[in-house]
């Protein structure tokens, strides 16, 4: 199989966010922390969120894992910062779509999410892809629920939620 212009280009974004990933610090302060665990492959993330007001101020994200999954990471921490909490859930759920199959509609600009488009050819490492942004889901849900900070750690396992 040869590989086109964009492919590669779209390995050098991977690459990038892999080799520098943006969020991968603790927060000093922050409103909800999840943590999720893909089994299949042994990928972990913590994502701790702040918010200001209903939007997303800051998120950290702790990952130990594979390229693809810390890159999604990384992804995810640069859409979402900013973004209203029912902005964020949009994303993830429009790229858990495009993941399972679904065409990016042309409204819709994922960014370097895009990259991770063709990891779809690879049906085991879609769950390395979706990791923080299914634990990003159980993050905002813990929010919507108003847990109080000790019982806001969750533990999320993909042969229960994918």
């Amino acid at each position: 199989m040869t590989e086109g212009p964009q492919d590669a280009l779209y390995r050098e974004v991977v690459l990038d966010h892999h080799r520098h990933p943006r969020g991968a610090r603790p927060l000093e302060r922050f409103d909800v922390q999840a943590s999720g665990k893909n089994p299949s492959c042994g990928d972990e993330v913590t994502l701790q969120v702040a918010f200001d007001g209903d939007r997303i101020a800051a998120v950290g994200v702790l990952s130990q894992g594979c390229a693809i999954s810390t890159s999604s990471g990384s992804m995810m921490a640069e859409l979402v910062v900013g973004r209203t909490v029912e902005e964020a859930a949009q994303v993830a759920e429009r790229f858990k779509k495009v993941m399972h199959g679904d065409d990016v509609p042309a409204e819709v600009d994922l960014g370097d999410l895009e990259a991770l488009t063709g990891v779809r050819k690879f049906p085991v490492r879609v769950k390395c892809a979706l990791l923080p942004w299914i634990t990003l889901l159980d993050a905002i849900l813990a929010r919507r629920q108003g847990r109080a900070a000790s019982d806001r750690v969750m533990d999320v396992t993909f042969e229960e939620r994918s």
